[in-house]
């Protein structure tokens, strides 16, 4: 037996990478097809249309038998009509990927247990820049930007090739979109859709949408001369959509872990002590317990509008050359409105039950607070942002002779985030009513319970007290060149070689206008109480296991954010205090310019079971430049008895640099077992370069400092990326037409992980009052270590003293003011985060892939289970910082479909196991655990004329809620419940 030819190959590889519809779409560059040794795609290949949901899987089907290495993909059952109306959602159904979810919808993906920011995604065969506030110096790719309309295809390379981008240790996936010269003619398609989202009618007034029902728009429009010298192709999208999400959080994280026999600040009383007998199965010496620092529900309302389009000019002077020219421009725009109710624990007189240890959690914790004057805290919030992505690009591919093909691709490409409203990008009014008596946080259940003793609306109104204007900026830039050739050799053999270089550039800018008067920016009687709306909680967690618990403390009062916004910045007569800044405190910039050089050699072998092969290496060198405005910390104040705010002067900028280089080589081997059968071995070096954070020049810290110090970050723009050897395995059975069962073996070997840790550091010699002369007289006094009582002692003592200010008295009868560190107290320390090339790790998995048809019924099921280890995983009864894996976990998805000429209906679930999300939250190095999650989603089509289809979706059909924890299930840190989103809508094709 004789091994096919490349060109005898070329129909089905055209089939696997057409795109689905009327207007089939190839990869500019990275096409799979291309490494089997076939002709770069021109206009003048055969080109199969596909329609429907059974194609679209036959099309992945073929990508994927006829690929090198593991490639996965999903294609467009139709033009105008990807698979799911976000692309994050289409990708969570390929074995191995794992998405993260914001706002209920898709944003980021996790691909064999490594993170988002270690997967690389291309358009086009083209490096695409990231922009995201959220995330303000992360490398990972925001789908939610993207409207699935105008993609023809998805696909996910699971092993490395020599002409690939690095930067994708996970996977690299492309997202392909049409081209007009695929097929000759006109073509177009318009589609409207009504979404529905209930969440957002689980809201306040003051953070609701008018309407949960909003609109969506696409249109795809392509046509071509009849000689098919020049192509062009419009496709556009607008989304609106209104939506809400409501949440228990501990937002501050738990403070501790502590032993079951330290005696600090916030630990239980020891045994013997006051308040030691109202402690419940206390835990052990040895044990380790946190305890929460404040609980709160937030509800959140979201209005999102999202417009796409993209302009193709193609033209094509003769058979040998086809040039293409292309834009594509998304903006991604959010309002967002927030109220919320909380309480905060200062760590006094106590009275707890706990679990069993060795890591004990509280069931049930009390704070006593008889004097009945502590803050019920209600807070707002009313901010807006918005994020552009722009790509131009030009891409010209020759025919050289009739054995050298060659291409060259340029592009310019920009993501850039930032506020879209005059109140910043981020904000919150703190408003509180101090009347709250004995606090208890119940944490037995799913839902943690808050219940307060004593509050007095009447008695004390509502005032404003703390608040904070932020405004964020990000801005990402790609100019990217790409050379490359495939010249013909021997028999069934080619060699594929390429040149490139990129530079990638990176800027996050942030500034914080902070108001610190929390005890009371202005009086009570500056506010109508016409502001406040009294409300409920209960309604709005009522998909959660303990949210009807009597013991809920279920009044609360919400208020439009701008119109006390008003009021406090008119009696305050400190108007610049609440608004954001026009300047910002920090300014990192890091550029990195690299340069690449690769060559690959693929040939089919004569061979008794035919065997193909794809040799390759590739160089790249990497210099990095990062510049950081740094803002230069003058004096730490106490402000209130926990707060200890930095002041800051003149900022600077200062310039570090670093560089790297890598060879990597990658080689794929298959063999046909029989014409059904196939195995593959697969063995690459990637990298995944750091965070932009990891790497950005200059010391900053942050804002509020505590009693015990302060915290801040620092950059190493000379670290190194991440380098992963890769091993891959695969057994694949095509049994049938549209059938195949696979099972694939993949082990990672990872080296150079950026730990994040943290050193002690005194930076700018900051002095604090903690310690200090005036601050040990008030402990001797008989205040401890009660920083309230500290406080009080110091303004009724030495109210002159230096660096000590008495403004007034608040309502509870106690001075107001600050205390400044003077010359001669201690220098504070700060735990500086920071990063180096410390960490290794290695990871294995397998994955399952199940894809079978009932002959011609309509009938089909398309399910996937991935299972990922690693021994790297948090170690939960460990005080300390730690390297471990985040984004691990095991997934599973299971589609059925049916379709006839009238119907198609798909029924998606999908689920993805706990997984470690970050090993620090709010209060330091503590871990975050997502639970685990599924969710089913449902479409279904009807043809009402062959150019006519209406479509119903629906999505999280089933209302599911998530939860994120700590050490324990108990240790709860976000619980959120959001609600099912509905979508009908038409497309016609013309």
């Amino acid at each position: 037996m004789h091994y096919p030819k490349a060109n005898q190959k070329l129909m089905s590889l055209a089939v696997a990478s057409a795109c689905a519809a009327l207007i089939p779409a190839y990869a500019q560059t990275t096409a799979p097809e291309d490494s089997r040794g076939g002709d770069i795609p021109t206009t003048s290949i055969q080109q199969v249309t596909v329609t429907g949901l059974r194609q679209s899987l036959a099309s992945s089907l073929n990508l994927k038998r006829q690929s090198d290495g593991i490639v996965d993909g999903i294609v467009a059952e139709d033009i105008g009509k990807f698979p799911d109306t976000n692309l994050a959602e289409s990708l969570q159904r390929i074995s191995g990927v794992s998405i993260d979810r914001v706002n209920g919808e898709g944003q980021k993906i996790t691909v064999r247990g490594v993170g988002p920011d270690f997967n690389m995604v291309l358009l086009n065969g083209r490096q695409m820049p990231t922009s995201n506030l959220g995330d303000l110096n992360g490398r990972s790719f925001d789908f939610s930007n993207l409207a699935s309309e105008a993609i023809s295809q998805l696909q996910v390379y699971k092993t490395s090739r020599a002409e690939t981008p690095t930067g994708g240790i996970g996977a690299t996936v492309n997202v392909i979109t049409a081209r007009p010269l695929d097929k000759l003619g006109t073509y177009s398609s318009i589609g409207i859709k009504a979404v529905h989202d209930t969440s957002n009618n689980n809201l306040p007034g003051d953070v609701k949408a008018s309407t949960s029902t909003t609109p969506e728009f696409s249109g795809i429009y392509s046509t071509t001369s009849k000689d098919g010298h020049w192509g062009l192709g419009v496709s556009a999208s607008y989304q609106e959509r209104n939506l809400g999400f409501n949440q228990a959080s501990v937002g501050n994280g738990w403070k501790g872990p502590f032993r079951g026999d330290e005696n600090n600040w916030g630990t239980i009383p020891q045994p013997g002590t006051a308040g030691s007998e109202n402690i419940t199965n206390r835990p052990k010496p040895g044990d380790i317990y946190q305890v929460p620092q404040n609980l709160n529900y937030s509800m959140t309302g979201v209005k999102r509008q999202r417009t796409n389009g993209q302009l193709t000019l193609q033209w094509q002077p003769v058979k040998e050359l086809t040039t293409t020219l292309d834009y594509t421009y998304s903006e991604n725009k959010l309002q967002t409105k927030r109220n919320d109710v909380s309480a905060w624990f200062n760590f006094g007189a106590s009275a707890s039950s706990w679990t069993n240890g060795p890591i004990a959690a509280p069931l049930v914790y009390t704070e006593f607070i008889p004097a009945g004057n502590s803050d019920i805290a209600m807070g707002g919030a009313d901010f807006a942002t918005k994020t552009q992505n722009k790509s131009l690009g030009f891409n010209a591919q020759w025919r050289a002779t009739k054995d050298l093909k060659l291409e060259f691709d340029a592009h310019r490409s920009t993501a850039e985030s930032k506020a879209d409203s005059p109140f910043g990008s981020s904000n919150t009014l703190g408003t509180a009513s101090f009347s709250r008596g004995d606090t208890t946080a119940d944490f037995s259940q799913e839902f943690p319970v808050l219940s307060i003793k004593g509050a007095d609306f009447t008695g004390a109104p509502q005032q404003v007290t703390g608040s904070v204007f932020q405004n964020g900026y990000m801005k990402g830039e790609v100019d990217q060149l790409q050379f490359k050739g495939r010249l013909r050799m021997l028999e069934a053999s080619n060699l594929n070689f390429g040149i490139g270089t990129v530079e990638v550039k990176n800027r996050s800018a942030f500034s914080t206008q902070q108001r610190d008067a929390w005890t009371g920016a202005t009086k009570p009687s500056d506010y109508p109480s016409s502001l406040w709306h009294a409300d409920t909680i209960r309604q709005y967690f009522d998909q959660l296991a303990g949210s009807q618990n009597p013991n809920l403390f279920n009044t609360f009062y919400t208020f439009n954010f701008a119109q006390v916004r008003d009021v406090v910045s008119k009696a305050s007569g400190l108007p610049a205090l609440y608004l954001p800044k026009n300047t910002y405190d920090t300014d990192q910039r890091t550029g990195e310019k690299s340069k690449s050089l690769y060559l690959q050699f693929n040939t089919d072998w004569d061979t008794a079971l035919p065997m193909h092969t794809a040799i390759g290496v590739r160089y790249e060198k990497t210099d990095v430049v990062s510049t950081a405005l740094v803002p230069a910390a003058t004096a730490i104040t106490m402000v209130s008895a926990n707060e200890f705010p930095v002041t800051f002067g003149a900022p600077t900028f200062t310039t570090l640099t670093g560089k790297y280089h890598h060879l990597l080589p990658s080689v794929d081997w298959d063999m046909d077992l029989r014409d059904d059968m196939k195995v593959r071995a697969s063995y690459g070096e990637t990298i995944g370069r750091p965070r932009y954070d990891q790497i950005a020049g200059g010391q900053i810290l942050n804002t509020l400092a505590r009693v015990d110090g302060g915290t801040g970050s620092q950059g190493n723009p000379a670290l190194k990326p991440v380098k992963s050897k890769n091993f891959d395995l695969s057994w694949e059975w095509y049994y049938g037409k549209d059938s195949f069962f696979s099972v694939n073996a993949f082990y990672k070997d990872l080296e150079n992980y950026a730990g994040q840790s943290k050193i002690d550091a005194t930076p700018f010699n900051l002095h604090t009052p903690v310690g200090g002369a005036l601050w040990n007289e008030a402990s001797a006094a008989g205040c401890g270590t009660d920083p309230a009582c500290i406080r009080n002692y110091i303004f009724k003592n030495h109210p002159t003293a230096p660096g000590v200010t008495v403004t007034g008295v608040d309502s509870s009868g106690n001075p107001t003011g600050n205390i400044v560190g003077q010359p001669g107290d201690p220098v504070a320390h700060f735990q500086i985060t920071t990063f180096s090339n410390q960490k290794k790790a290695s990871l294995n998995g397998l994955e399952f892939n199940l894809q079978h048809m009932f002959g011609n019924t309509g009938f089909g099921i398309s399910a996937n289970y991935t299972y990922v280890h690693s021994g790297l995983r948090y170690d939960n009864g460990s005080v300390g910082e730690q390297f471990a894996l985040v984004g691990l976990s095991n997934s599973a998805n299971l589609v059925g479909i049916y379709e006839n000429d009238k119907w198609n209906v798909r029924a998606a679930y999908n689920w993805r196991g706990e997984f470690l999300s970050s090993t620090f939250d709010g209060a330091g190095p503590n871990p975050n655990y997502v639970e685990p999650y599924g969710q089913l989603d449902l479409s279904v089509g009807y043809n009402v004329t062959p150019k006519l289809v209406v479509q119903f979706e629906a999505i999280n059909l089933t209302n599911e809620t998530s939860r994120v924890h700590g050490r324990t299930t108990q240790q709860a840190l976000y619980v959120t419940q959001t609600g099912p989103r509905y979508m009908l809508g038409a497309r016609y094709k013309f």
